[in-house]
């Protein structure tokens, strides 16, 4: 007996050395295996109690964003398919990651069982890892890819034609599609269904011979949705600030305000807010991980007793985290009028009302017509 109670500690201590910024025994999700055992902390609770309620509000949010830019009149605009891809990949992170990660560790198991044993399949865990890992990576990356879309937009206007239009704008969000899959694929090579502890309780997890490989390429992964684009959105959108800043000031002076400035303005307004909530909610998470990712590799077995105050930070940071995935819909409806617009347009459609505001929309001038606006 007391050696299989060593070959149990043996197994935690392997499930710590690979924490990653993914599903497969993570740092907090030692958490998962014992919290019949040990006490509800604030943090699981959080995690618990606010991770559905999470997942509701993302689902119907960027399920009506979606819907919005995908109307005749806002898919004429080449920032919409950004926020048209970013909607998508949002929802399939909620339902991949967010809810996946809350039916295994919010919902409550009896001692040595699994919530949900379909998901500690082969098969089934390799496919969830891919999808997971695809889209969390394709939603970070497309909010870098619109900020750096805005950068040319509003600092180097003479080749706005070039790159603000539709064509540049699918063709960007494709690469970033087809590069998320690419860097997805590693995972479920990497990972398998192994039995731990005891009870021999199913867990999609790494694979025991690639145990620093998966230490290794969750680090890279986590660095590269989170830090890697808080450098870039943080580096871009201070200079797009200082741009705006000196713009609008100068047609204070010359009173040169037009319909056209007031909605391109509005638009760069939404997509400075996304990028800015995406640092705020990604950035206590990232340190909180990190740290923790760091303190796991080096502890010693009679250090384990530091494992539960810090998971209770990491499992709460998480929640936070797990709130890039729904927010955006009310950034939409705060900064954008004309995302209200056509958000009421689309609940009160009646064709005769629908044609009078489209013909008296943007259009009336050429060069307010949406595809100008960010061309």
């Amino acid at each position: 007996m007391q050696a299989q109670g060593l070959y149990y500690k043996e197994i935690n201590q392997s499930e710590y050395l690979s924490c990653g910024n993914g599903m497969n025994l993570t740092c907090d999700d030692q958490w998962n295996t014992s919290r019949d055992s040990s006490p509800r902390t604030i943090g699981s609770d959080v995690f618990t109690y606010v991770t559905p309620i999470i997942f509701a509000v993302g689902i119907t949010g960027n399920t009506i964003s979606l819907l919005v830019f995908l109307t005749k009149n806002m898919r004429k605009l080449s920032a919409s398919v950004y926020l048209a891809a970013l909607s998508t990949a949002d929802i399939m992170a909620l339902i991949f990651y967010v809810l996946v990660e809350w039916i295994r560790k919010g919902i409550p198991a009896g001692s040595g069982q699994v919530t949900a044993p379909f998901l500690e399949s082969n098969g089934v865990c390799q496919i969830i890892l891919f999808m997971s890992y695809s889209f969390r990576f394709l939603s970070a990356w497309l909010v870098a890819c619109f900020t750096l879309e805005r950068y040319v937009g509003v600092c180097h206007p003479l080749k706005r034609k070039d790159v603000c239009n539709l064509r540049s704008s699918k063709r960007i969000v494709i690469f970033a599609v087809i590069g998320s899959f690419v860097i997805a694929s590693i995972r479920p090579w990497l990972s398998e269904v192994l039995y731990v502890g005891p009870d021999n309780v199913p867990s999609c997890t790494r694979r025991l011979e690639h145990t620093y490989l998966s230490f290794i390429y969750d680090c890279i992964f986590g660095m590269c949705i989170t830090f890697l684009p808080f450098l870039i959105i943080t580096v871009l959108n201070t200079l797009i600030i200082r741009k705006l800043l000196i713009r609008n000031k100068r047609h204070r002076q010359g009173k040169i305000i037009t319909e056209e400035s007031i909605i391109r303005l509005e638009f760069t307004i939404i997509l400075i807010t996304i990028p800015l909530c995406f640092i705020a909610f990604n950035t206590p998470y990232a340190i909180i991980w990190f740290k923790h990712s760091l303190q796991m590799s080096s502890m010693r077995m009679e250090e384990s007793i530091i494992v539960p105050t810090n998971q209770n930070l990491l499992i709460f940071t998480k929640t936070i985290f797990f709130m890039n995935y729904c927010i955006n819909f009310f950034l939409y409806s705060i900064t954008g009028a004309y995302f209200r617009e056509e958000l009421k347009m689309l609940f009160t459609y009646r064709s005769k009302v629908y044609q009078s505001y489209h013909k008296c929309s943007l259009p009336h001038s050429p060069a307010t017509t949406p595809q100008s606006l960010f061309a």
